[in-house]
């Protein structure tokens, strides 16, 4: 993000009420420079307010009585901005938008709207109130006030508070605000760096030692090194080199915090304020010191005011660099109410939910198709106008799934025709429908897959499951050469493949064809004989994107587990294989054996998890009452963390989100070992919000969930 006007006719002084930045058509300067005093203040401090996000401005204006505005009724704060996709949110809206805050003192405190129409700009640039929530890479900025006092072994890595982004503006609003504690952050950097080779601390670490020593001077050699003691090295420099480094150290540790998925962070984009800079270090080395800031951070906007003679002091070579302005918008995706059109007496197919082809759909398109009709496929909520005829499919029978079904019902009226197991399952395609092949060709992305099924049903009746009302016991449907249509990789949808009589003689034909195949409902490993292994072991067993090599199995509860230690060691699988195990949650297990069942697999090589939260079907049973949490509910949690596997942990991760709330439910408090685990790795930056939401909650009687 780089801020390009600022409006504020309720300013105090004259010189916050327009503020341009020097620009062309493809760039804008790099500083700008604005003479130290009153007005400058204000207008650092106005653009601190725009930039950093309505939900944190009460933060920062804790005297909301300074923004009373010269007139006494408030602020009105516009502002022009230039987006950089994907990082600014929005960004793919338009390059360039307009906003604006109004903020109204009150006897309560600071009352904060936003105020789109607060800037006046043409027709052609769009109004955009950015929706920030906790993040902290979105509109990405920081303000440094003249004087800087850092943590000291007080400093908070973990974003335990939700408003963490408000701190990277605090030093322009109190000067005893307090900046990042710098032995601390070095100390991080140099873990993730050199300790554990992480890309993005490699390439900071790397440019902070090598500009550091450059421009100021410092002994950076031994930063490098495993041993690095930096509590010791920060002691070791000159009392002027500390208070240098501050600001560079405290702008990397928020970009390295915000851009922590780039392999680059400070490279990227972003805006800084600074008043009176200048303070920083001695008047000789104020302009080695600008070369710093200007080298390690390239993409950075910087708006700073100066004194006259800091001012002649500032190097020209900094002072004449532009940085380019973001070209063209990133796609934008279909929005809610979105119309597209289509010839006359088109049928339009809509797909509700599901990552995969839609099945149903597919045969239908077949039989539309051999009519010579026309056939358009969308999905979601995507109105088309001018259909003959609209068919929508839905799975699952999700709140979501069924609010998208009944706002198509509200836009289609009689002409739509919704079905699936999700809403229906008496509703079924006709049996000369049924019988078709798919109609591959509708979708496009399946590339050189096929989908279908070989055998529908089941013969066991789990609690759980649609299958048994749905499709009934197990039963033979469609042969491999009328699936394939030609093509080498098969999605099966089978429901318990393994369940039918020719199960051998499929698997058999599946390895002389050579076939790639995706077993996406899973197989029930306990099935399995020694005979049937040797033949699962010979297909090539894939997932669904067909990158590479995976069995999957499924694990819903402790039933028969010594039966699928058997069957797994009959399959000699190794560490070197990936074998996943999809295993339900929130049905009917505790807490302890979902434990045991977690514990079990990872005993077991080449072995992985995914977590599957139960979903009640249509018309099926809600989990039964049970005491999910037992005496020993927090030991538990303690050894559950230290399971770790070596892949697909996000599922897993969603279980531990699950069983916090259940657990917050539960007891009243948090598990702090659960959190941290949570935020061990992802979305580090919402910890803060996660906390403060859960906190709060209030114990139930003992048994009862949520």
């Amino acid at each position: 993000m780089y801020l390009l006007e600022l409006h504020s006719d309720d300013a105090v002084h004259p010189e916050a009420r327009r503020f341009r930045v020097e620009r062309g058509d493809e760039g804008l300067r790099k500083w700008t420079l604005l003479p130290a005093g009153a007005g400058s203040h204000e207008l650092l401090r106005l653009a601190a307010l725009a930039c950093c996000g309505r939900p944190f401005v009460q933060r920062l204006a804790a005297d909301s009585g300074g923004l009373a505005g010269r007139h006494g009724s408030g602020l009105r704060i516009g502002y022009l901005m230039a987006h950089h996709a994907p990082f600014d949110g929005r960004a793919e809206c338009a390059v360039i938008s307009a906003g604006g805050l109004r903020l109204l003192p009150t006897a309560a405190g600071l009352d904060v709207h936003p105020d789109p129409d607060a800037i006046a700009v043409p027709e052609d640039i769009p109004r955009l109130q950015p929706a920030l929530g906790s993040g902290l890479r979105a509109l990405f900025s920081l303000a440094l006030g003249p004087r800087l006092e850092a943590h000291c072994g007080s400093d908070d890595f973990h974003f335990n508070d939700p408003g963490f982004r408000a701190t990277r503006y605090a030093s322009l609003f109190d000067p005893g605000a307090r900046v990042t504690d710098p032995a601390a952050f070095l100390t991080r950097l140099h873990y993730r760096g050199v300790l554990k080779g992480r890309v993005p601390a490699v390439h900071s670490l790397d440019r902070l030692t090598r500009l550091l020593a450059l421009h100021l001077g410092l002994d950076t050699r031994d930063w490098g090194e495993r041993g690095c003691d930096f509590t010791a090295q920060w002691q070791r420099l000159d009392p002027w080199q500390r208070q240098a480094v501050l600001p560079a150290l405290d702008l990397a540790r928020h970009m390295l915090d915000a851009f922590n998925y780039s392999a680059t962070p400070l490279d990227q984009p972003g805006l800084v304020l600074l008043e009176e800079p200048d303070r920083h270090c001695p008047a000789a080395r104020f302009p080695e010191w600008v070369g710093l800031m200007d080298a390690l951070f390239p993409g950075i906007q910087f708006l700073a005011t100066l004194p006259a003679a800091a001012l002649g002091r500032f190097p020209a070579a900094a002072l004449s660099g532009w940085l380019r302005l973001p070209q063209g918008a990133a796609p934008t995706p279909p929005r809610r109410g979105a119309i597209a059109r289509v010839a006359p007496g088109t049928v339009v197919l809509v797909q509700i939910d599901g990552r995969l082809p839609n099945l149903a759909l597919m045969k239908l398109s077949r039989h539309l198709r051999s009519q010579g009709r026309r056939v358009h496929l969308t999905s979601g909520e995507v109105r088309v106008a001018g259909a003959e005829a609209v068919y929508a499919s839905c799975v699952f029978s999700t709140p979501a799934s069924l609010r998208r079904v009944e706002r198509l019902r509200a836009t289609y009226g009689d002409v739509l025709v919704a079905g699936g197991s999700g809403v229906d399952l008496g509703l079924r395609l006709p049996p000369e429908v049924e019988d078709l092949p798919p109609d591959l060709d509708l979708y496009p992305e399946l590339g050189d897959r096929a989908i279908g099924f070989v055998t529908r049903g089941c013969p066991f009746r789990c609690p759980f499951c649609i299958v048994p009302r749905k499709e009934g016991g197990v039963r033979r449907v469609s042969d491999l050469e009328t699936l394939l249509q030609g093509r080498t990789r098969l999605i099966l949808l089978d429901d318990n493949l393994l369940a039918h009589p020719d199960a051998g003689a499929i698997l058999e034909e599946m390895a002389q064809r050579d076939l790639e195949v995706n077993f996406t409902q899973t197989l029930d490993i306990r099935l399995l004989d020694a005979e049937l292994a040797a033949l699962l072991r010979r297909v090539q067993c894939a997932n669904t994107r067909f990158t590479r090599r995976v069995y999957h199995f499924s694990l819903n509860n402790l039933s028969g587990l010594e039966r699928v230690g058997e069957s797994y060691r009959l399959l000699g699988f190794s560490h070197r294989d990936n074998v996943e195990f999809v295993c339900m949650y929130g049905f009917d297990t505790t807490l302890e054996q979902d434990l045991e069942r977690l514990r079990f697999l990872r005993s077991l090589p080449g072995a992985y998890v995914f977590m599957q939260e139960y979903q009640p079907v249509l018309g099926g049973p809600m989990p039964p009452p049970l005491a999910f949490f037992d005496d020993h509910a927090d030991r538990h949690i303690d050894e559950l963390a230290q399971i770790l596997f070596p892949q697909n942990m996000k599922s897993v991760e969603r279980y531990y989100r699950w069983l916090s709330r259940r657990y917050a439910a539960q007891f009243g408090r948090l598990h702090p070992r659960l959190v941290d685990t949570i935020f061990r790795y992802n979305q580090r930056d919402r910890r803060g919000r996660y906390v403060a939401t859960l906190a709060g909650t209030r114990p139930l009687p003992n048994g009862a969930g949520p």
